[in-house]
């Protein structure tokens, strides 16, 4: 997709004929956010003023030459691409500017294709640069910079907040962003919270593709003109257009037919589409975030999705971790779940029992987060006394469990655990291989080890440090 500049283009020619040339141009692609120089003795002080994200310089100028102007830029902002465009052909002259730091170096007269491609590319390149800074930043810090936007997602795991560092690294980008994860992981919580951290005026709007046949997938994103179609009298704006100025979240991305697949790829490429009926192509300003909860890359071996649509999107990717991978936030979730589900009952908050911690932490939570907060909220609207029953929570296990010819890949056979070793663990090793996978799944968190594995924390200290009964 084409970027949008973040901060201003400045044009700096003394021609003003070019530099209206060069902004129609530069305008049919999207870009609108221009500052026009005909003085090049004002070029610095602009500079100082303004964020500014890409400069075209012309090198012949009175007063202050182009080349002396590029040597003062490169000096004081090293980071800022500099496009030359001159109607000088000297072979040395642009090697000189190429030694100074020029980003990319024309001659006048500039076909469009070239100048677009220069400008996209300057465009990209100061992006990618934010982005590495911001992120190298939150590293660095180890803390958010907007943690209210990561409000809706409880969690204090560690591979939750590297992911929120990344989600606020790339917050200028306007290049699609892929987040997969399975069922009720939480994939339109991240959505959200990189819509409302790119602070764009426009609105978020949801599309669940899955189960959108060719047709209604092209009506629904573009809409279409009166009389397009029997029945379609009356225009109709698409969810593109809705989106306009915000950002467009595609769901279940994975379930795309093929020829939706291409429709897609073209709104990403081209930055335009056709509402059904039209003739004329309309600007798509939006941000694309889509989510799925299939692999995508063995996909594209099969011929299910486009290799080019992948790449395409997955130019930022977040991977959110299943809830059984952050174990260290179950009693964070269950008490957040818990106090909700009281109070939208009307009931008092129960008592949460410490053989609940045990028992969560040993399920495969195949619906995650989602699945987690079913639960709970089952087992509070059935809540009678003081302390919560774990009764529900049983049954739920129970009957989430595939049967026995279906555990393959779910869970591990039901035999002993020691049934391929030649010689057996001494009691010893045994009890300290399992505070070893308690730490693992509690994220080193000793309290939680300690009740997966029913012991104090005192005794799992002991354990831990000097390995005996």
């Amino acid at each position: 997709m084409t970027p949008f500049p973040q901060h201003p283009v400045l044009l700096v020619d003394d021609d003003p004929d070019t530099l209206k040339g060069f902004q129609i141009i530069l305008e049919k692609i999207g870009i609108n956010n221009f500052i026009l120089c005909q003085d090049s003795q004002t070029v610095m002080p602009v500079l100082g003023e303004h964020g500014i994200e890409v400069v075209l310089l012309d090198l012949i100028m009175p007063k202050i030459s182009g080349e002396d102007l590029l040597t003062m830029i490169s000096a004081e902002y090293p980071d800022l691409p500099v496009i030359v465009i001159t109607g000088d052909t000297d072979i040395q002259l642009a090697v000189r500017c190429m030694k100074k730091g020029a980003f990319d170096y024309m001659i006048k007269p500039v076909e469009q294709s070239r100048l677009i491609s220069g400008v996209k590319r300057a465009i990209e390149m100061r992006r990618l640069q934010n982005e590495n800074q911001a992120l190298k930043e939150r590293i660095l810090s180890g803390q958010l910079k907007n943690p209210e936007a990561f409000r809706e997602i409880n969690t204090q795991n560690r591979s939750m907040i590297g992911l929120f560092q990344y989600a606020e690294s790339i917050v200028a980008s306007p290049q699609p962003v892929l987040i997969t994860g399975e069922t009720g992981v939480g994939k339109e919580l991240i959505a959200r919270a990189l819509h409302h951290l790119s602070s764009r005026k426009g609105r978020l709007i949801a599309v669940n593709a899955a189960g959108i046949d060719d047709n209604t997938f092209s009506d629904t994103l573009f809409g279409h003109i009166s009389g397009a179609f029997t029945g379609g009298e009356k225009p109709r704006q698409g969810m593109v257009e809705h989106a306009t100025g915000g950002t467009l979240f595609l769901d279940e991305i994975g379930d795309l037919s093929p020829i939706s697949q291409v429709k897609l790829l073209r709104l990403l490429q081209e930055r335009e589409y056709f509402p059904l009926g039209a003739d004329m192509p309309k600007i798509a300003d939006i941000r694309v975030i889509v989510a799925t909860n299939k692999d995508l890359r063995p996909m594209q071996e099969t011929g299910k999705f486009r290799k080019d649509l992948y790449y395409r999107l997955c130019f930022h990717h977040l991977k959110v971790p299943p809830l059984r991978e952050r174990l260290d936030d179950l009693p964070l979730l269950i008490h957040y779940f818990l106090e909700t589900a009281a109070r939208e009952m009307g009931k008092k908050k129960p008592v949460p029992p410490p053989e609940l911690f045990h028992l969560l932490a040993n399920y495969y939570f195949p619906g995650n987060v989602r699945e987690l907060k079913s639960m709970i909220y089952d087992a509070v609207a059935d809540h009678k006394s003081r302390v919560l029953s774990l009764e529900r929570f049983k049954t739920h296990i129970s009957q989430s469990l595939p049967s026995p010819g279906l555990l393959s890949g779910y869970l591990p056979e039901e035999k002993s655990y020691y049934s391929d070793l030649k010689l057996l663990p001494t009691v010893k090793e045994a009890i300290y291989s399992l505070v070893v996978e308690a730490m693992k799944r509690s994220g080193n968190n000793k309290s939680m080890a300690a009740r997966f594995l029913g012991i104090s924390r005192q005794r799992l200290g002991r354990y831990l440090t000097q390995r005996i009964l």
